[in-house]
């Protein structure tokens, strides 16, 4: 297992497990971005990756798996977390790494290792392929869910998704004319900056009231 990389405050009550999307790593300006706006919302964030991940580090060239495959990645670090911290965390992750983490979040949820699932630009359905949707697992979740999703995001735009069968446990903050990474197009008024702070005040409401 890759080591944990830790950012926000030492002793928060709130603590929340984020994993990579399919192409960057856990230290991406992105996700640097995102873990210190949480941090300032008193969130303590675990980022780690997934062994194909760390071994670009290494030079390596692996290609992204299925989300099938690294699911038992995920659990051993909640595992991890779990003996190390009193508190359950939350999970979830960027794109890929949230679409794995809402793959194990009910099983983890039941045993009370986890108290909720946030997922930032979750990939309703491959590019392009809007028909090959990702959602059968959402309509059953019982696990409490915030999912930040860009209004234009090509892989599930609102319009897509509105029209999706989801579990009333999961909740949606919009972020207005967001793509996969929540960016809006100048023409908005808007920047990213306005739409990752956003996200970052909705998932700290969020874990505060799932505690």
């Amino acid at each position: 297992m890759t080591s944990l990389l830790w950012t926000g405050p030492h002793d928060s009550d709130h603590v929340l497990v984020l994993a990579h999307g399919a192409g960057a790593p856990m230290d991406s300006p992105w996700m640097e971005e995102v873990a210190a706006l949480l941090g300032g919302h008193g969130v303590r964030v675990a980022r780690f990756e997934f062994a194909y991940m760390a071994s670009r580090r290494e030079g390596g060239r692996r290609p992204a798996p299925r989300a099938e495959a690294v699911l038992d990645e995920y659990r051993a670090v909640v595992e991890r977390l779990r003996a190390e911290t009193d508190a359950a965390p939350a999970i979830g992750g960027k794109s890929f790494g949230g679409r794995v983490a809402s793959m194990i979040a009910d099983e983890e949820f039941a045993a009370g290792r986890i108290r909720g699932l946030v997922c930032l630009g979750y990939p309703f359905h491959p590019a392009g392929a809007p028909e090959r949707t990702r959602v059968a697992h959402l309509a059953e979740l019982t696990t409490p869910t915030l999912v930040c999703q860009g209004e234009r995001d090509p892989l599930g735009t609102r319009a897509e998704v509105e029209g999706y069968a989801l579990s009333p446990e999961i909740a949606l903050h919009w972020a207005p004319d967001g793509d996969h990474s929540l960016k809006p197009r100048k023409a908005s008024g808007l920047t990213l900056a306005d739409n990752l702070g956003a996200a970052a005040a909705a998932i700290a409401g969020f874990l505060t009231a799932s505690r």
